[in-house]
C-alpha cells in the first residue's frame, strides 16, 4: 500500500478544506477521517483500486456522499477524481445514485 508524502497530505487537506469549509455544517460524517483514510483511492492521476475496509467501513458508510458531491468544485477536481469518488462509494456498498452530479462528474 502507498504511502502518501507529508507534502502530498498537505496539499490534500488544503484542497479539501475549500470543499469542506461548507460541507461538515450541511453534511453528516467524519471528514477528516475521509481525507485520511479514502484520498488515496481518489487521487490524480493513478490506477482505480478498491478501497480498503477502513475506507468503507469506518468512513464512507457514515458520510452523506450526495451533500458533499454538492460542494465539490474545480480545485477538488484537479486533485480528487470523482469517478473514483463513485467507483470508491460502490465498492463500499453505498452507491451513488445514477444521475448524481459529483462536481462536473455525472454519474452514469
Amino acid at each position: 500500500m502507498a504511502k502518501i508524502g507529508i507534502t502530498t497530505y498537505l496539499m490534500l487537506v488544503m484542497c479539501t478544506s475549500m470543499i469542506f469549509s461548507t460541507a461538515p455544517a450541511q453534511c453528516q460524517g467524519d471528514f477528516q477521517g475521509l481525507i485520511q483514510q479514502c484520498s488515496r483511492f481518489v487521487q490524480q492521476p493513478g490506477p482505480q483500486q478498491a478501497p480498503s475496509q477502513g475506507c468503507c467501513c469506518n468512513i464512507i458508510r457514515n458520510v452523506d456522499l450526495p451533500c458533499v458531491c454538492q460542494h465539490v468544485n474545480s480545485q477538488v477536481e484537479k486533485i480528487f477524481s470523482m469517478q473514483k469518488a463513485a467507483f470508491v462509494s460502490a465498492s463500499c456498498g453505498k452507491p451513488l445514485a445514477r444521475g448524481t452530479k459529483c462536481g462536473t462528474y455525472t454519474v452514469p
